[in-house]
């Protein structure tokens, strides 16, 4: 059964008996050489968006993958549009090229979603059904890529396809208007769908909700899948940074090399959790997904620093060593530095600062990665030439400052190497470094800023779709707020290898009530009192209007009256648009009927046609406007795939030439009529000049010059046959004047 079969059956989302049915593979290989044989010189994003090569090239292709009506085109794009990015950043010759291809994948995946854009149910479940890339492949394909991978396991890799757009950066894709509107939707809770659960810890798929629009009248008051609500997720996460700060800041004024304190029980109860919602996150949607959101790098990065400090404190305490202890508790006053900055950015989040933050930081960490590989050569050199009497920590410590801006403190250790080649080492790198190397930096730091600052409005909804998709998840440790999720985890982790599904679902409901029953109700109230409210005003609204139109015009024509009641010209408007009426006005008849008085001076009589009587010129020239058929012809530039769906729609474009169009339209001779009375007026002089420019008008038509030419090719050709007749005559003369000559003399 098709989807939209199950629409209007009911079903508002698509079953998992349909997803199995859909066939995914077959689309891939497709799409790949289409693009291939479509796309061979590098494209930018503006040439392959232009009107010709949009014409020419996306459009037939958007048209043949579109008659299919396969849910997972979209999806099969994005898979097409990752291989050839891998492609490129493997394959440097032909790079340019490989990222014209993904670009178009790209924008074939835009232009392909809008043909599920006529219900919202079927757009959201385009975008957020996983579907498994091998789904509809061959047997013997099926089993070579189990041999590739070396298992089965990884075959089990569903992803949607806006998880594949977020992977592979397809940032245009992910900020479209219309991939934008859903999103919104799903944020704000008025969309609600669950994804079914492949690698979580803790997987509940017993009673999977189908994509629905959110009803708060229908919903119950004690609603545990509003947990899941990414506006909801968001102000619990950072209440949740909020508490782990403040008990941060409790641990280490109150901190001992000795023993565990209260405040460090409490902090390692709130880490733990904290670090066991990050690694659930990572492992239900993939650790590329993970890393692309700007805040969770900052929470991995408390996370390390975690288990940094965690490791160097169990090792103090089982050896009795207060200086590792103490060393960890350094290492974990690191953590800080990221903490603070993590809580501060909500209240800034929109700004194109931080959203070239990451961008930045990982440039400069790439660069220095690259500098540090190209300067081991000299702290090598300078190691061997010393000949032990500098550490290579020494060395590398003085390398920093030299790069850093403090060459003048650093070359006079020069000679402290070599009293010869010391000099001369650290006078190139000094002027390597400070006038080569940070000036690239600073190049590279600015353009990434100058990109993100370009593209600000592509960066912040990628990003804020990347927290959208994060809050779908369907783990059951999401529901759970830290540290309850520890108690979850030790309760529901061994209770599904021995309980049945149906009872671990329950007892998941029961212990996600149970431990978040205060939020549960302030959810509950928030929606409820806010529909109460916005009901409350609009009856208000309605029962106050008609005693505020009796009050006099005086008063009404205040600016604070009607600032709080509305002007009376506004309500005019929304009056008119909300007035239905089905009455035609004729407007554009009237203009037919006076069409032919426009063209003609002599407007045509609106009483029916008579018959001319005997003897008299009937003068009726009757308008005799054929239209011929339109030609329509199937256009197909490409070969069609083999398998399509029941549904699909023949397209045909309606083709006009100039040739056709001047065979196909014949003139327009407007209709004169003479009835019984117009006698008189033609034997009038008036009549006859109308008559006359009616004629002249007529001359000037296509078919009075075509006729006229016409007759003068006629004539040319009589002339051009005359003049060839007297030639071949005197020819004619000349050989039968010549003849009897010759005979005689011979």
């Amino acid at each position: 059964m098709d989807f939209e079969e199950q629409i209007t059956t009911g079903l508002l989302a698509p079953t998992q008996e349909f997803i199995a049915s859909v066939k995914v593979f077959p689309l891939i290989p497709y799409l790949k050489k289409d693009v291939i044989n479509t796309i061979d010189s590098p494209l930018s994003w503006e040439q392959l968006t232009a009107s010709d090569i949009n014409f020419a090239v996306v459009r037939p292709l958007v048209l043949k993958y579109a008659r299919l009506r396969n849910m997972a085109i979209v999806y099969a794009c994005m898979v097409v549009r990752s291989y050839f990015l891998t492609q490129s950043a493997s394959d440097l010759a032909h790079s340019s090229i490989l990222h014209s291809r993904a670009t178009l994948c790209e924008i074939i995946a835009l232009k392909l979603l809008s043909h599920f854009a006529a219900s919202q149910i079927q757009l959201v479940a385009v975008l957020t059904t996983p579907w498994n890339p091998l789904s509809g492949a061959p047997t013997d394909v099926v089993q070579e890529v189990k041999e590739a991978l070396g298992g089965e396991e990884c075959m089990e890799n569903a992803q949607s396809a806006i998880e594949m757009a977020i992977a592979t950066k397809a940032k245009a894709f992910v900020a479209s208007p219309i991939v934008q509107s859903i999103v919104n939707d799903m944020y704000t809770g008025r969309i609600f769908f669950t994804i079914t659960a492949n690698r979580s810890i803790v997987a509940d798929n017993y009673k999977q909700r189908a994509i629905e629009v959110y009803d708060v009248r229908k919903a119950p008051f004690l609603d545990h899948y509003r947990l899941r609500v990414p506006r909801y997720s968001g102000i619990l996460h950072f209440m949740k940074l909020a508490i782990l700060l403040l008990v941060f800041v409790a641990f280490l004024q109150s901190e001992d090399t000795t023993y565990i304190s209260f405040w460090e029980g409490v902090f390692l109860v709130f880490a733990v959790a904290f670090s066991l919602q990050e690694y659930t996150s990572t492992r239900e949607h993939g650790w590329q997904i993970y890393i692309s959101n700007v805040w969770n790098a900052f929470d991995t990065s408390f996370v390390v620093i975690f288990f940094i400090y965690l490791g160097l404190r169990i090792k103090g305490l089982i050896l009795h060593d207060n200086d590792t202890s103490q060393l960890a508790f350094d290492i974990l006053a690191c953590a800080a530095c990221v903490l603070v900055p993590r809580l501060a950015f909500y209240a800034i989040a929109n700004n194109v600062v931080i959203l070239a933050l990451r961008a930045m930081i990982s440039e400069f960490l790439f660069f220095i990665c690259i500098a540090v590989t190209c300067f081991s050569g000299l702290l090598l050199t300078l190691y061997t030439v010393s000949h032990g009497r500098w550490s290579p920590g020494s060395i590398a410590w003085l390398i920093v400052e030299v790069w850093f801006g403090g060459a003048y403190l650093s070359l006079s250790q020069a000679r402290s190497f070599h009293p010869v080649l010391g000099p001369i080492l650290m006078t190139c790198f000094a002027a390597l470094a400070n006038t080569l190397l940070l000036t690239i930096l600073i190049s590279i730091l600015s353009n990434t800023a100058a990109r993100i600052d370009a593209n600000a409005t592509q960066e912040y909804l990628f990003q804020r779709t990347i927290a959208t998709i994060e809050g779908g998840k369907s783990d059951a440790l999401f529901s759970y707020q830290p540290p309850f999720n520890i108690l979850a985890f030790l309760i529901l982790k061994p209770a599904s290898y021995i309980v049945s599904p149906r009872r671990l679902h329950s007892a998941n409901v029961f212990l996600i009530k149970l431990t978040s029953f205060p939020i549960l109700i302030v959810i509950a109230l928030y929606e409820r009192r806010l529909a109460t409210w916005e009901n409350a005003s609009q009856s208000g609204r309605d029962r106050i209007y008609p005693r505020y139109q009796n009050v006099p015009r005086q008063i009404r024509n205040m600016p604070v009256v009607e600032y709080l009641f509305g002007s009376q010209a506004a309500d005019l408007y929304d009056v008119i648009f909300e007035v239905e009426d089905s009455r035609d006005f004729n407007l554009f008849n009237e203009i037919d009927n006076e069409e032919p008085s426009r063209l003609s001076p002599m407007a045509p009589s609106t009483a029916p046609a008579t018959a001319s009587t005997p003897g008299q010129p009937s003068l009726l020239v009757e308008d005799r406007r054929s239209r011929s058929p339109s030609r329509n012809r199937k256009i197909s530039m490409l070969t069609p795939l083999e398998e399509m769906s029941s549904t699909a729609e023949v397209l045909s474009l309606e083709t006009t030439t100039p040739i056709t169009r001047l065979f196909s339209r014949r003139p327009t001779i407007p209709s004169l009529r003479v009835d019984n009375l117009g006698a008189a007026q033609l034997n009038s002089e008036g009549g006859l000049q109308r008559l006359q420019s009616l004629l002249e008008e007529c001359r000037e038509l296509p078919v009075t010059r075509i006729r006229d030419e016409m007759k003068e090719l006629q004539g040319r050709q009589a002339r051009i046959e005359t003049l060839l007749q007297k030639l071949t005559g005197s020819l004619a003369s000349d050989t039968l004047s010549n003849t009897p000559a010759h005979t005689t003399k011979s």
